[in-house]
């Protein structure tokens, strides 16, 4: 795993000064590759392609970028790991292909010289990020894997091209000039808590969206970054993986599991392979047992394990991680999340995910990849279960306010939605008459009104966007409205309810949201993290498989389950799924409280983004206990802080 950067100047530049720009981009990311780094500038080319490298596979020189294929036409900086290279190194090696090292970089630089780039993208399954210069056609190719784990900055800045795997190396570079907030990212992230691609949160930076790549000719710059929006072509698309799942499913149960089985065991062993330690994330999930289980199945010694044990029960998985542990014979690691933590990193928190990011759990992410770092390189985790499987507890909740909604008229929901909350609390005893026990303590004020919310929707997409929104941005930002991705992606057609929460999620949260949070916490220490689950022939196969073995209607998971049953008995992980994000509600009632109410009382910092009124309205309302927006007023925490750093 790297970190790389660079630039195009679409002319010639001096060769030093180009040199010395390119070292600035590279060392604003030497945490995400502190073993070394490697510098490639062609002054008449106008080309800098910079690279900083953490060595997991051919600790050598050999495997050192940037690196040019045997035929000299093809230069790469790359980031990632392509998984089961070995097997398209011996393909190569079949057809008389030389090698002088050990490393999966010249192995994709051998096949581009080969079959080109996009058929070598076509055979290639990993985790990257890559721009390579193509001098036979006088162009640059940047790309980015299937499922969007590595990250892709492309911005155009005072007639250059920037890139970097990090916004960071793009400041860097001072081509670069003063920031500018873009208005229609900071409405998506109100609404998110991310900034989704291609968007990103400066004008004229777009990132790379996942599964795709863009050219661009050394003789005919973009002229702005929706130019390069408008050039980006997809090698895969997740889209076309779930439409041809579903086309040709896998009826029988115990046939589609055994595939998912088998793709998820190979997934494991590919991604064990490094010339250093390997270890793994255990939440005590069913994810992350998993993937724990069969790595221990694959292993002659002890499994490394690590988890994050919170203070507060309702957070805390850290005793039954423990037990699940214990039980597959690993060597586990457990690091305390404590409020005064939390309060330790916001200042970190901006440097480290660049741009403004409100996953409560980027926090204990970043304390358990520092945890897991002080004793290996790279560990595997859990991510992308609850996407391919039905995970989420939103599903069913989702369903159960679709049902709701056949009985509760739109325009009374609206109503509904739009009341006091004194009159809201004044409902809620008489509706918990009408609920399961389990159920009756999230009859409240704020739960009322946003159900009532999304059942005021017209339809199913924008229900969902409902619930899965923070701010509503026409109603919190500053003369900005914007929908928001939830609504307007383009899906196949034919879809049902659950597998288009299932998709929109698996196109939007997951690569923006989740694998943000992964990659930025983890490389922010020099820690390489890698998720079976999100090997592109285990979300295929997921997509194959029937229904009843994603989510049954009760719940999701079903295969993985069923995978966990056969390892690790059921009373170790079978119970609520908890989250892993730190308890904003009471938190910023508590400890974070004196900053917080800095920024909420006076929009101190925020002003020219939030509605300064609604949230010092919110912030009361939360205070006095009465209603519960921590989530909602983390969002705006977290900009304050990136903001205070960045936008200067």
């Amino acid at each position: 795993m790297c970190g790389i950067a660079g630039f195009l100047t679409f002319q010639p530049m001096g060769a030093d000064s180009g040199r010395t720009t390119l070292q600035a981009m590279c060392d604003a990311i030497q945490h995400r590759g502190p073993d070394a780094d490697g510098l490639f500038v062609d002054p008449d080319a106008g080309v800098a392609l910079g690279h900083r490298r953490l060595s997991i596979v051919d600790l050598s020189e050999t495997g050192a970028q940037p690196m040019t294929s045997p035929s000299g036409r093809f230069t790469i900086v790359y980031n990632g790991e392509i998984y089961g290279f070995l097997a398209l190194r011996q393909t190569l090696l079949d057809k008389g292909v030389t090698f002088r090292g050990t490393s999966d970089t010249e192995v994709l630089l051998a096949a581009m010289d080969l079959w080109g780039i996009r058929k070598t993208l076509e055979q290639a399954h990993g985790m990257f990020a890559f721009a390579v210069l193509d001098r036979k056609l006088n162009r640059v190719v940047f790309a980015r894997d299937r499922l969007g784990k590595k990250p892709l900055y492309l911005g155009l800045k005072s007639g250059q091209l920037l890139f970097g795997s990090e916004l960071k190396a793009l400041r860097a570079n001072p081509a670069f000039g003063s920031p500018e907030a873009d208005r229609r990212a900071q409405a998506q992230y109100a609404r998110y808590g991310y900034v989704p691609a291609p968007l990103s949160i400066y004008r004229e930076v777009m990132k790379l969206p996942a599964g795709s790549m863009v050219e661009v000719r050394l003789d005919q710059p973009p002229g702005t970054a929706q130019d390069l929006v408008d050039a980006i072509r997809t090698f895969w698309d997740l889209r076309d993986c779930a439409k041809q799942g579903l086309a040709a499913p896998i009826q029988d149960e115990d046939r589609a599991l055994a595939r998912i089985e088998e793709e998820l065991q190979r997934a494991v062993q590919e991604r064990m392979v490094a010339d250093v330690s390997v270890g793994s994330f255990l939440s005590g999930g069913i994810d992350s047992t998993l993937i724990t289980a069969m790595m221990q199945e694959q292993t002659n010694g002890k499994v490394t394990s690590f988890t994050v044990r919170f203070q507060e029960e309702g957070l805390n998985e850290a005793d039954h991680a423990a037990a699940i542990a214990a039980h597959l014979g690993t060597d586990h690691h457990e690091v305390t999340a404590t409020p005064s933590m939390a309060f330790e990193l916001l200042d970190d928190l901006p440097h480290v995910y660049d741009e403004p990011f409100a996953d409560p759990s980027g926090v204990p992410t970043l304390l358990v990849s520092k945890l897991a770092r002080d004793q290996l390189t790279v560990v595997l985790s859990g991510d992308g279960g609850d996407e391919s499987f039905g995970g989420y507890e939103r599903y069913a909740r989702m369903m159960a306010m679709e049902r709701l909604g056949r009985k509760l008229p739109r325009p009374a929901a609206s109503v509904l939605a739009a009341s006091p909350d004194a009159l809201l609390a004044a409902v809620a005893p008489i509706l918990r008459k009408f609920v399961s026990d389990t159920m009756r303590n999230q009859i409240t004020a704020d739960r009322i009104s946003k159900v009532a919310s999304v059942i005021a929707q017209p339809d199913f997409r924008s229900r969902y966007n409902t619930l899965f929104s923070l701010w509503d941005p026409s109603a919190a930002l500053k003369d900005v409205n914007d929908g928001g991705v939830y609504q307007t992606l383009g899906l196949p057609n034919g879809l049902d309810e659950i597998d288009t929460m299932l998709l929109l999620d698996s196109c939007l949260y997951l690569p923006e949201g989740i694998l943000v949070k992964v990659d930025r916490a983890s490389m922010a220490v020099g820690l390489e993290a890698r998720a079976p689950l999100l090997d592109d022939r285990v979300v295929a196969a997921a997509w194959q498989a029937p229904r009843s073995l994603r989510f049954d209607g009760k719940q999701g998971k079903v295969a993985l389950r069923r995978l966990v049953d056969k390892r690790v008995p059921k009373a170790l992980y079978d119970r609520p799924k908890q989250g892993f994000g730190i308890p904003v509600n009471d938190w910023l009632r508590g400890p974070l409280k004196p900053v917080a109410n800095e920024v909420f009382s006076t929009g101190q910092g925020v002003e020219d983004v939030f509605d300064t009124a609604t949230l010092a309205q919110r912030w009361r309302e939360h205070l006095s206990g009465r209603r519960n927006w921590g989530p909602h007023l983390w969002t705006v925490l977290m900009y304050h802080f990136w903001q205070k750093k960045w936008l200067v």
